[in-house]
């Protein structure tokens, strides 16, 4: 196989590079001083098709790789200066030529531009032409994301500039779904596209660009094409399939100066799943937050979801979609906006697995049979309003909430030393309703204060019933055992109302110079009840009254924090450094008695970045959080988790103190279009919150316990991208390893893993030939306990391919196969996952027809492992068969 990838690798370069020259040169002004970021493409005379485009590096020089015996008429372009046109006429040699460029004098009209050029450079925004990367074979926005030099988009539709996560999406200036970048990369379709801004060191606060450390915060700006403004546009897409399959697929867009609307809707039973429970549990909707990323202080107070899997499609027998949303934006004027998202969406997923579970200390295997109905009803909603009278005043206020109805039926054959017949209810319906309001105010240019504030109210109910043939837990919980089956239920009820503010003054010391002063709050009050009984045969309940099996607990934490920071800029380097000092009161009150922790803790962090270039920088990171833990875990009475785990918590749990340490290097370099990136991150926790598990059989008693055993954590991943004309190069590399200690029957367990990911690729994006990407993923998990260690390797050749014939024709394939094995070579594990389409549009027609195919190597399950400190485990999984859907999409 990786004679074949450089075969083939080989042959896309030479194909690219036959009958090609080089053009070199030099880009400057009148005195001979070089011009970075200037534009330089080559028109050919002949056909009037632009052949090649570059930009300058720092030192003015650029590079182009044109047709031998051509001749063209380069144009070179630099803001402020009059544009220069020079004919050209390649040979079969490389060709040096440079151009001095001259001030535009001030009263010279605008010089109309015939030509798009690929990509310029205006500051910290970066100006893709779509048109010109582009081949007719995109459907959405990822997949013309994915053809733009330094971009990447991964299979969930997270995007990625340069190596830093976008945090926001905007289509003509306005939030598409308050930036969700999934939602925006799976939807917008391609052909409305015209430009793509990269804004890098975003700010969503004009006051705070210039005081704040912005360096990682990247959105993205979608322009449309003018045909795509003031009017609707979207599809409809409509299908049908054997074995009863379906998908509709409607979406509407208009766009305006001052209205905006999206329209999005899903419908289908083919596993393509639009929105699912972990998108909607991630989801922030564009609420920045900055009170929750106090420096210092980690305290997490969310839903637990307790007993409901996130499964993904690829593992399901089958997956049933409903989804709608509708973003709007309106500007009542100038200064004030209001915009807001409906989003709805349902979700029913059917799993079906084969497991087996070799647990660590005993050596005893559980061999499980498992069926999984699930069904999720999920609901946003959101409503902005941005204030913005003048440069000096913003007030943004936002509120959001979030309503969910999930269930679960699972139905377990465990067979152990014991066989048990088990069936298991999970439902929940909690709801969380959030609140901000921040205002933004400039005295002058010296002195800046922001005030930013959160409110919190959630409520979580969620319901456990277990039905087993065997009594679990004996001398735990006081079953009757004169019934036919064991009939277990459990209720909860955890209601949250917190309060996070934080007051910010910045004082501009100097051109290169500000201090930052922060006085902020945390104030949470948290309330807690479980009960567990037992539902006889006869229909009514036995209640335990014991204390160890009922829980209520009434939680309160505060914490009031003073911060200093002070921030310079000496030559390329950014220094800032700070220090935060917190007073933290922690109450929990149950069982009669109340039990306090006060502490006062000082942290510094350090934030120091190295400019090299405009694009091109090495950034330092390092900080101290002390982390608390929420009321789930301070709870003494017995929690069901699952049919054979139960969870008690601990009133007594401290704090924990976690050191974190990060490196960061980017480099984008448009002369070659070259992008590179690296990211190195250590932790340390100390005092560390450790789960002690108690295992008799296959049942397990845990609780968490503060604990002097140190863990340590380091990760690093790196990736080099390069173009070379309509060629791309890809490479990434990972590395996680850690060394972490659990109580396993009261002893340390002490873990170490390693894991190491590998992957290359090469693609072409020519405009009128077919195009193939080749690749190749290669994964080596490691695992030692000290008792045990194994070792497991997948290797994943993928290929993709799309090609364009008599004319309206396209033809889509994507292909990965899976070679998964390990160590001792009892696995051997080998399967292949093949898509592809056949489309039918016919030129300037508004109608599409389609015939879609996935799972076409027919796999019927897939093999997995997994380790914990607990137990190895073993698993085959049932996967959606193979399903062929007919296709109609109309273009709006």
């Amino acid at each position: 196989m990786n004679k074949i990838f450089q075969a083939l690798l080989l042959l896309f370069v030479t194909s690219a590079m036959a009958q090609k020259v080089t053009v070199t040169g030099m880009v400057t002004d009148s005195l001979k001083n070089p011009l970075d970021v200037a534009n330089v493409v080559a028109v050919n005379q002949e056909n009037q098709a632009l052949d090649g485009f570059g930009i300058t590096n720092d030192k003015g020089q650029y590079k182009l790789n044109l047709k031998a015996n051509s001749n063209y008429i380069l144009k070179v372009s630099y803001l402020g200066f009059s544009p220069a046109e020079i004919p050209l006429q390649t040979v079969e040699s490389d060709v040096v030529m440079d151009v001095v460029l001259y001030e535009q004098a001030e009263n010279l009209k605008e010089v109309e531009v015939v030509y798009e050029i690929p990509i310029t450079i205006q500051g910290d925004t970066i100006v893709y032409n779509t048109d010109s990367f582009v081949s007719g074979t995109e459907r959405k926005l990822s997949d013309v994301l994915e053809k733009l030099p330094g971009i990447e988009v991964s299979d969930e539709g997270e995007i990625q500039v340069e190596g830093k996560t976008v945090t926001k999406v905007m289509v003509e200036g306005e939030e598409f779904f308050d930036g969700d970048s999934k939602l925006a990369s799976k939807n917008i379709p391609a052909n409305a596209l015209s430009k793509i801004e990269v804004l890098r060191n975003y700010s969503e606060v004009s006051q705070l660009g210039g005081v704040a450390n912005n360096q990682d915060n990247v959105a993205l700006n979608i322009k449309l094409k003018e045909g795509k403004k003031k009017f609707w546009f979207g599809e409809i897409t409509g299908g049908l399939g054997l074995d009863e399959r379906y998908i509709a697929h409607p979406k509407l867009f208009y766009y305006s100066p001052d209205f905006s609307v999206n329209i999005l809707t899903d419908l289908n039973n083919i596993g393509a799943v639009a929105f699912s429970s972990r998108d909607y549990w991630n989801f922030t909707g564009g609420f920045r937050s900055a009170t929750r990323r106090t420096v210092g202080t980690s305290f997490t107070t969310s839903s637990n979801s307790q007993g409901i899997s996130t499964a993904q499609n690829n593992r399901a027998k089958s997956v049933e979609t409903k989804f709608g949303a509708i973003n709007f934006s309106y500007k009542p004027s100038e200064s004030w906006r209001l915009s807001g998202y409906g989003i709805y969406s349902y979700n029913n997923t059917l799993m079906q697995t084969t497991a087996s579970n070799t647990y660590i200390s005993s050596g005893e295997t559980e061999n499980t049979d498992t069926n999984i109905d699930q069904t999720s009803k999920l609901g946003l909603l959101q409503f902005k309003s941005s204030y913005k009278p003048n440069d000096r005043l913003q007030w943004d206020y936002q509120i959001q909430t979030k309503l969910s109805n999930e269930g679960q039926y699972t139905n377990i054959l465990s067979v152990s030393d014991v066989t048990d017949e088990i069936g298991q209810n999970n439902a929940q319906k909690p709801t969380t309703v959030t609140q901000n309001t921040n205002l933004y105010y400039t005295l002058n240019p010296d002195h800046i204060f922001a005030f930013e504030g959160q409110y919190e109210y959630s409520d979580e109910d969620p319901f456990y019933n277990a039905i087993r043939s065997e009594q679990p837990f004996e001398g735990l919980i006081p079953l009757d055992s004169d019934q036919s089956d064991y009939n277990i239920n459990q209720r909860q009820y955890t209601q949250t109302n917190r309060v996070d503010a934080k007051l910010d003054y910045f004082w501009v010391t100097g051109a290169k110079s500000n201090i930052n002063l922060t006085l902020g709050t945390t104030q949470s009050s948290q309330r807690f009840n479980s009960s567990i009984f037992q539902v006889l045969d006869a229909g009514n309940e036995i209640t335990f009254d014991d204390d160890e099996l009922n829980n209520d607990v009434r939680f309160n934490f505060s914490d009031l924090y003073f911060g200093l920071h002070y921030k310079w800029i000496l030559g390329k380097f950014t220094f800032n450094p700070g220090v935060h000092v917190h007073n933290y009161v922690a109450t929990n009150t149950q069982l009669g008695s109340e039990a306090k922790d006060e502490l006062t803790n000082i942290v510094p962090d350090l934030f120091i970045n190295f400019q090299i270039k405009q694009s091109e920088s090495i950034r330092f990171n390092y900080n101290i959080t002390r982390n608390f833990t929420d009321i789930n875990n301070l709870a003494e009475g017995y929690i069901f988790n699952n049919y054979n785990s139960v969870y008690q918590g601990n009133r007594d749990l401290e704090s924990a103190l976690y050191h974190n340490v990060s490196l960061n290097f980017f480099s984008f370099n448009m002369f070659n279009l070259q992008n590179i990136f690296a990211r190195f991150n250590y932790s340390k926790r100390i005092d560390a919150f450790k789960v002690n598990t108690s295992i008799d059989g296959i049942n397990q008693v845990r609780t968490t316990i503060n604990s002097n055993l140190e863990d340590e954590t380091f990760s690093g991943s790196g990736s080099f991208q390069r173009t070379f004309g309509r060629i791309k190069v890809k490479t990434n590399a990972s590395l996680s390893l850690s060394n972490t200690y659990n109580i396993v029957n009261d002893a340390p367990q002490n873990s170490k893993s390693l894991t190491q990911g590998y992957s290359a690729s090469v693609g072409s994006s020519f405009t009128n030939a077919p195009n193939l990407e080749l690749g190749i993923g290669y994964t080596i998990n490691d695992y030692d306990n000290g008792n045990t260690s194994t070792t497991y390797y997948t290797n994943r050749p993928f290929a993709k391919f799309d090609a364009t014939f008599l004319k309206n024709f396209l033809f889509l394939l994507d292909y990965d196969h899976y070679i998964y094995s390990d160590k001792e070579d009892t696995i051997d594990n080998r399967y292949g996952f093949l898509d592809a389409s056949l489309s039918y549009q016919k030129t300037d027609s508004k109608w599409e027809y389609s015939i879609e195919a996935t799972n076409l190597t027919n796999n019927s399950s897939l093999d997995q492992n997994s380790y914990d400190d607990l137990f190895f485990r073993t698993s085959n999984y049932v996967v959606q068969p193979c399903y062929v859907v007919l296709k109609v999409r109309y273009e709006l």
